[in-house]
């Protein structure tokens, strides 16, 4: 801008003004400056000071917007050019200054120095020989040296040509300011988010700048991705009043990047306002910003800062814990939880909806856990009640509502059963019952609201990348929210770009399914088809008792009630006429038990017939566990006399006798009885060998071993490489996986591959016992090395090939040392070779069996006993005496021999068992 003093300026000279010091904060043009003081518990004064006795080109102004009389008025020559030269050489630099001259106006006129002093160098004389201003000669008195030296300088710039003295007078230099663009996200986006260098003009808050971008000079207005600063508000007489922090957010934006040289990304334009980044050497403005508590994060711009939003959430969060500025009232959402109640581990038990489940503590304490900031899918607009209304009475919002069920799937298959981190973002404090009048909003317990991760994906994440939930929108001062906002926001945009779930176009999922509990009629229909299909597959969806249960049959797609055969569980309280009968001892651990074990899990089910009430009797296996087994085996429940006809007959007793001795809970006051026990009659028969081809995979110490069908080998490799190349692609989370008594699972063992084993006792996590069931070796490891078996390769898919036996017609030696060599001898010659096996006699659950080599079909006992190894156990069965006979005479050969235990001569006792005497 042109400055020249005034007949009053010249009339009111500063004779001899004090210096003074300051800080250059702007270049308002050639000959104008804008300094500040330093800033003491706010933003500093500051004032214009005017170059005395020299004139710069003015600057370009824009028309003013209403007045239509007025027009954009360019740059003069060279006038662009002397306010960069001063704005490289003086901003943000100290400087001092004397002013010579007051305006009645209050416009000051003086000289002005780089430094602390007037040694420093003087700007006026610099913007002279440069060429980049004229000296005003009209005032000038010729008693003044420093007016004199201007005028010397001036002479010597034109004569070697310099700035506006070359050759053409330098119109050639003049910028062509664009104030506006015609389509901003067009050319936002033909920037394609590359560094623009630019220089900020204006600074209009903490967050908002106005910036000329070069070299095209184009002067926007840039709002800072992912902030928002306090601002000024304007009133209704055209004043602004600020916001608290409003003036120090503005300072502190200013003086680091007004005038300053920086380098911006243009990353969005949003309703005709362009978004960036600036990037300056010294640091992220936006960054530092949210840092000193002087802005804080805008969820719809944050999508589109390209720096890191997890940044910028880092840097919010260390003003909230400092509350400095903005943040000094800040309460933190989990701030009365201490460390443990915030972050833990738990068991999931169940998916009570798509954004809430049950969890286990450590502790055996029950929670209910809603997934932060996600919302389940839902019927919009009219409830689901009216439109169902006159349809069907029972409105069931798991199948209706469109992927509802899809959501509580994804969560089921992932979690139930499994170890998951828990992090509690808010607690949402309770809410009362609101009526609106033609509407109501229901009341609301009070919520823990939390970030739930299994292997390092959050769970929350995941169910909304498929579009399976959305993310609840908040107010901007609404701090209860997941500590993973931003990329739950990015999870949505990625569903909704890619039309999954709820956002795709495509005909909503129908679940059509019939809800046959207490539909006795429909019950008869249904079950002769049950009782066909052997085992079939279903979800536990609810559990009423110990030992009653809601099942959901995905095949045949619908619900029924299913009572346990076998057993006489406790039964909770209920209501009766007249009353509510009361709950008998341990019907609630019954249920609990039944609850962790079952409910939610992939279970199959064996259907044998129904009561009057439309219920359905049978058995229910889970991972291998037969359902009323484990109800036994933890004493709670008895065997009902109905399990006799039943092949589970033999476990069930088997496993109360076991609950007897313990006596505990309902066998607490159990009193032992005697009873005569029947034995029934032995069914003689011809004893007619059919050997089949074996190998033999483990022997035991007790001299029992196991081993594999060989007919049945192919199915067993076949199975192992399908099952560990699903494991190689999707692996076990290490940790996730629970073990409990009787449960099948996979192990890895020391070779690193996985088998199927069964869990057979966990003293803790760190030793559990495990049994192999297709090779028959045993091995304590800890849970990481367990996870769940796949349904596609559990025991239903190909049973446990691993059989026990017993070598038939043999006594084993009791001395530890004869029994010893007896196991060496036998591993030596038979195991992991292919031999040739006859089932002789069952005993228990263990068949004794007749051992042949491939080659030669001598058998194996027969050779022990012959090699006075092992002694003959004498059979009573008369199909087996021709047998037994042709043993007995091997083992006379070998203590005539004097062979290995008869070297001493026969040192049994003459009552012993083969005499036909007993002690």
């Amino acid at each position: 801008m042109a400055s020249s003093a005034s007949a009053q300026a010249q009339a009111n000279p500063g004779s001899s003004a004090p210096l003074q010091r300051g800080i250059v904060k702007m270049v308002l043009s050639g000959c104008a400056i804008i300094v500040r003081g330093q800033p003491r518990g706010g933003p500093p004064p500051e004032r214009q000071i005017n170059l005395s006795n020299i004139r710069a080109g003015a600057l370009a102004r824009r028309a003013v917007q209403g007045q239509p009389d007025t027009k954009d008025v360019p740059d003069e020559p060279w006038a662009f050019q002397a306010r960069e030269f001063l704005r490289k050489k003086m901003i943000g630099k100290e400087v001092c200054f004397n002013v010579e001259i007051k305006t009645n106006q209050g416009r000051e006129y003086g000289m002005v120095y780089l430094g602390k002093d007037t040694s420093g160098e003087n700007i006026a004389e610099s913007l002279v020989a440069e060429g980049l201003a004229t000296v005003r000669r009209e005032g000038i008195r010729g008693t003044n040296p420093d007016q004199a030296r201007l005028c010397d300088l001036e002479d010597q710039a034109k004569s070697v040509k310099k700035g506006m003295w070359s050759e053409g007078g330098g119109s050639h230099t003049i910028r062509e300011l664009k104030y506006s663009i015609e389509n901003p996200r067009n050319f936002v986006d033909s920037m394609h988010q590359k560094p623009v260098n630019a220089i900020i003009e204006h600074v209009r808050d903490g967050s908002v700048v106005r910036a000329l971008l070069l070299p095209d000079y184009y002067l926007v207005t840039v709002m800072l991705s992912g902030i928002k600063c306090p601002t000024f508000k304007r009133e209704a007489d055209g004043t602004e009043s600020p916001e608290s922090f409003a003036a120090e957010a503005k300072f502190f934006t200013e003086s680091r990047l007004l005038q300053r040289d920086v380098q911006i990304i243009l990353e969005s334009c949003h309703n005709q306002v362009i978004l960036g980044t600036i990037l300056h050497p010294n640091g992220n403005i936006t960054e530092l910003l949210l840092k000193e508590g002087f802005a804080r994060c805008v969820d719809w711009s944050m999508a589109v800062y390209t720096q890191g939003a997890d940044k910028l959430r880092a840097a919010e969060r260390s003003a909230k814990e400092r509350k400095v500025r903005i943040w000094k009232d800040y309460v933190a959402p989990t701030a009365n939880l201490d460390q443990k109640d915030r972050q833990f581990v738990a068991k999931v038990m169940q998916i009570v909806n798509a954004d809430a489940i049950v969890v286990k503590l450590v502790s055996g304490e029950y929670k209910t856990i809603h997934l932060s900031s996600i919302r389940p899918p839902r019927i919009e607009g009219e409830s689901a009640q009216e439109k169902n209304k006159d349809k069907d009475k029972r409105f069931r919002p798991l199948y209706d509502i469109p992927y509802m069920f899809e959501a509580r799937e994804f969560m089921r298959k992932k979690l139930i059963g499994k170890k998951v981190n828990v992090t509690v973002d808010y607690i949402r404090a309770a809410t009362a019952a609101t009526d609106l009048g033609t509407s109501s909003i229901p009341a609301f317990p009070e919520r823990t609201c939390a970030t739930v991760t299994i292997g390092g994906i959050n769970i929350a994440e995941a169910l909304v990348s498929k579009g399976l939930a959305t993310v609840i929108r908040y107010r901007q001062d609404d701090d209860q929210r997941s500590s993973h906002y931003d990329e739950l926001l990015a999870a949505e945009a990625r569903a909704i770009k890619n039309a999954k779930g709820l956002h795709s176009k495509k005909e909503l999922p129908i679940h059509r399914v019939a809800d046959i509990s207490g539909e006795t009629q429909k019950a008869k229909q249904f079950l002769p088809f049950l009782q066909r299909a052997g085992r079939s597959e279903a979800v536990v969806e609810y559990v009423f008792s110990g030992s009653r249960l809601k099942l959901y049959m995905p095949k045949e797609t619908c619900l029924i009630t299913f009572l346990l055969a076998g057993i006489e569980c406790p039964r909770g309280s209920r209501n009766i006429p007249g009353g509510q009968q009361e709950a008998e001892p341990y019907s609630d651990e019954a249920m609990m038990l039944t609850k962790e074990l079952v409910l939610q899990r992939e279970v199959e089910v064996e259907v044998e017939s129904m009561d009057k009430a439309g219920s359905f009797i049978g058995w229910l296996h889970v991972d291998g566990v037969n359902l009323s087994v484990a109800l036994v085996e933890h004493c709670l429940s008895k065997v009902h006399f109905t399990a006799e006809r039943s092949s589970y007959y033999k476990t069930l007793v088997s496993a109360e006798e076991g609950a007897r001795q313990r006596k505990e809970k309902i066998w607490a006051n159990y009193e032992e009885k005697t009873a005569e026990e029947s034995v029934p009659p032995i069914e003689e028969k011809e004893r007619v060998p059919s050997y089949k081809p074996v190998y033999v995979t483990e022997i035991t110490d007790s001299f029992h071993f196991y081993t594999q069908d060989v007919e049945t080998g192919a199915q067993l490799e076949t199975l192992m490489e399908t099952m560990r190349a699903e494991i190689a692609t999707q692996p076990p989370v290490e940790g996730a996986f629970t073990p409990h008594n009787g449960v099948y699972c996979i192990s890895k063992f020391g070779d690193g591959e996985w088998y199927r084993a069964k869990v057979e006792r966990v003293e803790s996590p760190a030793k559990v016992h495990v049994f192999y069931i297709d090779y028959g070796n045993r091995e304590t490891v800890s849970s990481t090395r367990l996870a769940p078996l796949s349904p596609a390769f559990n025991i239903r898919a190909l049973p446990a090939q691993a059989t026990e036996n017993a070598f038939a017609y043999i006594q084993v030696p009791q001395d530890e040392d004869a029994r010893a060599d007896v196991v060496d001898c036998v591993v030596r010659d038979i195991q992991n070779t292919q031999c040739l096996l006859n089932v002789e006699y069952v005993e228990g659950s263990c068949q004794h069996v007749t051992l042949q080599f491939t080659d030669t079909k001598d058998d194996v006992g027969l050779g022990l006993v012959k090699e006075g190894m092992v002694m003959v156990d004498v059979r009573k069965d008369k199909h087996l005496q021709k047998m037994v006979a042709e043993y007995l005479k091997a083992q006379e050969a070998a203590k005539s021999s004097r062979l290995n235990l008869w070297r001493y001569g026969d040192f049994r006792a003459d009552d012993a068992d083969e005499f036909g005497y007993s002690r």
